[in-house]
């Protein structure tokens, strides 16, 4: 107990843990542990502002911000509606065609998005009340938008990849060709939960309100959107973080011209504004993140907890299967980010030792993130959704149960077959 007490990692990791039970921020809790640390051990105090620009003056890191911008621009264009049209035409006069179509827009948005509480802001306000005016319990719709929009950090381009690539030194092309039909394919089980529970309750389709081909010509700018990004990611034209430059010139040359929803000066500073907003909240985590992880590495806090893993068993089923209900259970407390940079140095050895595939290790975690990020009690997705459907996260989370259950078994799938990820980087030579 007395060296356990003298243990700068014993003390790292509580007085992380501890100021989050009193629900500070992530952000000043990383922080806080870290600079503690630092100056009870006499690590050197002035390496913290080093380490603290470090952590974010990375090329890579340029995407984050320019895809936050993209998402917004893209639904001030009017895209999103523009989709939700074309879905809407397509499978919306089925038996639990609206349900399915939500699934399938929010499956899409994500590659627009790269950000699961976007996706739920972006999409919710057109597709909760479309749902529910058509005869859908408003929770059950509340719930199936927030669950789905969860895969936007899964389906490429995707903010999560750049972040796990940058800590685990993984190349994110690969990560965004991987992470294509892993997305889909969980997508795939969520909606046959939806068009189940459709079915049980009755619910009805509705009549088609424009031609199919109206719809499609409508919706092709916004379609061709993910093509032109990943397109050019993939045709080897632009790196991720040009192409996300890329796609804030395309959002703007379709709103501005091509749809004419951007149309005066105080949206574009509207847009901007949320931009600086989103940047600055996500930016903060990744630089007191980044200081934890060169703490946790510097007092041995990711050997030892290495350890532990690779001491209960050394069968790697079981390690693996630890290793997920840990991240389930980190998606519940903690945002995607934070978990790379806390738990991922210490889980790379655990994947060397293995051997195991770290592109396919990457798209597994984050999909743990993503049902974590419909998970409570810090379920920001369904808050999200909560605010805007009026109900409350009780409300919501019963409905959400089915669905969540639906990826939960999807990620299994992904996890024990691990050639469904790794296939199309492969074959595109990405790695």
């Amino acid at each position: 107990m007395d060296a356990l007490i003298h243990d700068p990692a014993f003390w790292l990791l509580a007085l992380f843990l501890i100021p989050l039970l009193f629900r500070v921020p992530i952000a000043l809790a990383l922080g806080f542990s870290a600079l503690a640390v630092v100056w009870k051990w006499d690590m050197g105090v002035n390496m913290l502002s080093y380490n603290f620009f470090a952590g974010i003056a990375k090329f890579p890191l340029l995407a984050i911000p320019f895809f936050i911008l993209a998402g917004y621009i893209m639904e001030r264009a009017g895209i999103a509606a523009r989709i939700v049209a074309l879905m809407e035409a397509l499978v919306g006069s089925m038996t639990g065609g609206l349900a399915v179509a939500t699934v399938a827009v929010a499956t899409f948005w994500g590659a627009v998005s790269g950000s699961g509480p976007a996706t739920v802001a972006a999409l919710g306000l057109i597709l909760i009340p479309g749902m529910a005016k058509a005869g859908y319990n408003k929770a059950f719709a509340t719930a199936t938008v927030s669950v789905t929009s969860g895969l936007a950090i899964v389906i490429p381009p995707s903010i999560a990849f750049i972040v796990y690539g940058g800590v685990a030194d993984v190349s994110v092309p690969a990560l965004f060709a991987a992470g294509f039909v892993p997305g889909v394919v969980v997508a795939i089980f969520i909606m046959g939960a939806v068009l189940l529970i459709s079915r049980k309750r009755g619910y009805k389709g509705k009549p088609r309100q424009q031609p199919v081909s109206k719809a499609l010509r409508e919706a092709f700018w916004g379609i061709m959107t993910p093509v032109v990004i990943l397109g050019g990611i993939y045709g080897g034209v632009f790196t991720p973080t040009e192409a996300a430059a890329v796609a804030i010139f395309y959002g703007l040359f379709v709103g501005v011209f091509i749809y004419r929803t951007i149309n005066s000066f105080e949206i574009i500073i509207e847009i901007l504004t949320e931009t600086a907003k989103g940047t600055a909240i996500v930016m903060i985590v990744v630089t007191c993140a980044g200081l934890y992880s060169w703490v946790g590495s510097a007092v041995g806090l990711v050997e030892k907890c290495s350890g532990v893993l690779l001491g209960v068993s050394n069968t790697p089923w079981i390690v693996l299967l630890m290793i997920n209900i840990i991240l389930l259970f980190a998606g519940m407390l903690l945002d995607a980010i934070s978990i790379y940079y806390v738990f991922l140095p210490f889980m790379l050895p655990i994947v060397s030792h293995f051997q195991w595939d770290p592109v396919w290790f990457g798209i597994m975690m984050t999909i743990n993130l993503a049902v974590g990020q419909v998970t409570p009690p810090v379920a920001v997705n369904l808050y999200v959704g909560a605010k805007i459907s009026g109900l409350t996260m009780e409300q919501i989370s019963k409905e959400a149960l089915p669905l969540i259950g639906a990826a939960l078994l999807a990620l299994a799938v992904i996890t024990a077959f691990p050639s469904i990820t790794t296939f199309v980087p492969k074959m595109l030579g990405l790695y």
